[in-house]
């Protein structure tokens, strides 16, 4: 189960860590063709790698968890629910901020492929800071329990 976990979470990290080095890509391009075809190559990050990962992550930690009987707040275990507590302020961020915010941005891009070019609003979709904290807020997050998972200080 450990090692289904570990599999899951370096999925995981690859398609954040892809999906965002695309994305950047896309919004420093200027050329709308070379923006669309920078969105599709970060799909499969997105879809396949990111969000399945992060629930395979969730599901096989839970599942280790449990097959290891440790405790939820055991001596040297601590770190694992610091973990869990630490994945689940992630959830949150889907429907708060990527949901609402990835409807703006294709409204945005549609608009912008309707008038043959990059607009200001596309431009302004890009770097939405909303989005770009949470991004950030990831980020920071996954490697906090990557830190937590392999030092186990608690």
């Amino acid at each position: 189960m450990q090692l289904l976990h570990v599999i899951a979470a370096f999925a995981f990290v690859a398609g954040l860590v892809g999906r965002d080095l695309i994305l950047g890509a896309a919004r420093r391009a200027d050329d709308l063709p070379k923006i669309r075809t920078l969105l599709h190559a970060s799909e499969p990050f997105e879809r396949h790698l990111v969000r399945t990962g992060s629930m395979l992550v969730l599901v096989f930690g839970i599942l280790a968890w449990w097959a290891e009987e440790l405790p939820l707040w055991g001596t040297g275990t601590r770190w694992v629910t610091i973990s869990l507590i630490a994945f689940a302020t992630m959830i949150p961020l889907v429907p708060l901020v990527f949901l609402p915010r990835g409807k703006v941005f294709d409204a945005a891009l549609a608009d912008a492929e309707a008038a043959g070019q990059v607009t200001p609003a596309l431009t302004a979709a890009f770097h939405d800071p909303a989005v770009a904290a949470a991004r950030w807020y990831e980020l920071g997050v996954v490697a906090a329990i990557i830190v937590l998972m392999v030092t186990k200080p608690f």
